[in-house]
Order: structure tokens, then sequence, then C-alpha cells
């Protein structure tokens, strides 16, 4: 495999200043993009439960989203922790650890001078499908737990870190890996299927699109700015499409990557590339209905007829996905290191890097609610964007705490 220069992009990578506002380090500038705005507390949201997961995710940028499936919570940490929770308590059901013994594990028993464990490094979220929880690591393995008491089904190594949540449909597991690789995978055994290649460029960002799988298709975005749709049960391209071309004078300049999962929806793929261009494309053709210039690593989300887009620099868009056209906008949030945003009722709530969720109207864009999570603390942030479960919403920290939300 040949080498890779990775980019970490967006304020939630940046090496920020110190955790608090008050920090020694922190520059006037972040001093700026920390203070916020009184808002009218239109409602305060509730925290239900809260529950440590682990150790989180630590410094590291894996994008580990909690599940909700089966009348359970599912979420895991970084190391090798899974759990599976109550929805109504929070009280752990089942908890199941796949990292495995270091060779001086006896010797760290003695002595205390070894680590006993070797994480497993899960970072690809979780995903559920035929009773089952899927996940991938970083380590290369991609893992099957029984929903009802997480035994491990299966257990397999693909080629490439797993960083992405896998797809699941039709019996297939889609796994898209850091290195290029797409694979389908057999749900009941982990028997690799199919399995096709893609370019990667030297540079590139340290981030990979989330498959999806709908339609007989598995559909993912490239590191080349392409979109691509494959057959499901066979791996067969059925079509590719350029979402973004590189423009500019340098590689940095020139980067496309198309980190952001596709939509689905209404006989159109949604997708956007952090070198700039939200389009929407024909799932049967592939032919490009609109394309406007959005650029964003963050997925887009969608309710009804609105798409919603957290962009590079963390202004969050509204735009009319039957042509592109903008309906609103808010920059009030900007640099703040958002996550993608969650439609929930008539809101959307994103979550920053200072551990801040920030409920919006779905309406024109204005903050109405504000909950803080992370008491101003970077060790707090919310790195994933919020799940709604059951009408709430799940949220987890890099700490590893998962709160269960509700507004009046």
């Amino acid at each position: 495999m040949k080498n890779k220069i990775y980019v970490l992009v967006g304020a939630a990578m940046m090496l920020g200043g110190c955790s608090t506002i008050s920090g020694w380090f922190t520059d006037e500038e972040e001093l700026e993009i920390r203070r916020l705005a009184e808002i009218d507390m239109v409602f305060t949201p509730q925290i239900e439960w809260q529950e440590e997961i682990g150790d989180g995710v630590d410094e590291y940028f894996s994008n580990l989203s909690p599940v909700a499936a089966y009348s359970k919570i599912f979420a895991a940490d970084r190391a090798g922790s899974i759990y599976a929770l109550s929805p109504d308590s929070g009280k752990v059901l089942w908890e199941q650890d796949i990292s495995t013994d270091s060779k001086e594990s006896k010797l760290s028993n003695l002595y205390g001078m070894f680590p006993a464990r070797i994480p497993a490094k899960i970072s690809g979220g979780l995903s559920a499908a035929y009773e089952t929880i899927f996940l991938g690591t970083e380590n290369g393995e991609v893992i099957a737990l029984n929903e009802a008491d997480g035994s491990i089904k299966w257990q397999v190594k693909v080629p490439g870190e797993v960083i992405v949540p896998p797809a699941i449909d039709a019996g297939v597991v889609v796994i898209n890996t850091v290195a290029g690789v797409l694979l389908g995978l057999d749900a009941d055994t982990g028997e690799v299927k199919w399995q096709n290649e893609s370019d990667v460029p030297p540079l590139s960002l340290r981030g990979v699109s989330a498959p999806t799988a709908a339609n007989g298709g598995a559909i993912v975005g490239t590191a080349t700015g392409k979109l691509i749709v494959n057959i499901i049960d066979t791996g067969l391209t059925a079509w590719e499409q350029v979402i973004a071309k590189p423009v500019g004078a340098t590689e940095l300049e020139r980067i496309v990557d198309v980190d952001s999962k596709p939509i689905v929806f209404g006989g159109n793929i949604y997708i956007v590339s952090y070198g700039g261009g939200l389009s929407a494309v024909e799932l049967r053709t592939g032919q490009v209905v609109w394309n406007r210039e959005y650029a964003a690593y963050q997925n887009v989300t969608v309710n009804g007829n609105t798409l919603y887009v957290t962009d590079n620099n963390s202004n969050i868009y509204a735009i009319d996905r039957r042509n592109g056209v903008e309906l609103w906008s808010n920059t009030v949030l900007r640099k703040r290191g958002l996550t993608a945003a969650t439609p929930i009722g008539e809101h959307v709530v994103v979550g920053d890097k200072w551990g801040f969720l920030h409920w919006l109207n779905q309406a024109d864009g204005k903050i109405v609610s504000r909950l803080d999570l992370g008491g101003d603390d970077e060790d707090e942030g919310i790195y994933t964007a919020p799940i709604e479960a059951n009408g709430k919403l799940l949220v987890k920290t890099r700490e590893g705490d998962l709160n269960l939300i509700s507004v009046p």
C-alpha cells in the first residue's frame, strides 16, 4: 500500500488552547469564538439519565455514535468496551470487551508496568440489523455481536482501517476502509462476497464516506470526489458520478474528498464534498439534478423537503432538497467545531467541541435553546452528531458520557 498524507480538518480537529475560557494559552481569536451570545431560552432541555461508557475516545477523533435498536441503546468506547443499555434508565444490560491480552499482561498484573490489554480502537461506530450489532476498528477488523447478550458471532480482518459505520441490507454488510477498499460481507458469516478498490490521492483527509445500502445498491463517496453506486449482491459498479473537481494551485487546495454519508430520499441521492459541492443525483441513472457550492465533511441530514448542512467553518444551512435553494443560514456558531445537524421535532440540534448543544428552529435557523454538557471543556466536547431516539436525543461526549435528553 502506498504511503498517504492525511489532513485533519475542522475546528473540532485543530489544536485549541486550554480547556477553559480563561486558560493561559487561549488567544484572542479563540476567546471570541468561545464567547456565546445570550439567547432567549424558549425551553429548557432535561437530562433524563447519564451513563459513563468506558473511557470514551480520549484525545482521538473516533466517530463513535451510539445506536438505538431492539428496545436497547448500544454504545462503545475506543478501547473496546461495548455496552447495551436500557433506554428508560440507562442501566447497563450487558457489556462485551473486544480488546485483547498483551504479551506483557502477566508482568502487568505483577508489577503494573505494562498495559494488560491492547485496545481494539473502535472508531467506525455501531450499526444494527438482523438482531446483530456490527462495528469496525482501526485495526482493520469487522465484528458482529449478538444484540441479546453481546456474544461475538464472527470477527474478520479486512484490508484497511474501518473508521465509519457499516451499512447493512439484503444480507450484506458493506464496509468502506481508509485504504480505498469497499467490501461486501455476508451478514451471517462475515465471509467476503465481493471487494472493490478505488484510487486514494497522495493527500487526503483523515476520513472516508460512510456507505449507504438501499434499493439494491451499495452507495459511497470517494476521496477523488466521486459518488459510486455498486450492486449490493455482486459489487459490480452500476454507475459513478463526479461530484467535485480539483481546483487550485496546491495539493491542499485541490482536496475533493467526499467524506459525508450519502442520503437516499425521494428517488435522489444527496451528498456533499469537503472541496465544495452539494449535489442531488438521481439514484436510478446517476444524473446530477442540481449542484450547489457548499463545502463540508459532516453528514448532510434531511427532514421533509429540507436538507441541513454544517459546513467546514461550522456555518449551518437549510436548503430546499428539490431545487437547492438556500432557505436560511446561521453563522453565529462559526468555528465552534459543530457536528452535523440532527432534526428532531420542530428543531435541528448541533453539538460543539466545548460540549454545548444548540437547538435551532427548522423554520428560520434561530437558536432557541442551549445545554452545556461539557463545562466549556474540550475533553468533554461533542464530536459525533446527536442521535434521535423515540423523540429524545442520545448525545455522547469525548470522555464517554452518554446522555439521554428530552425537552418539555
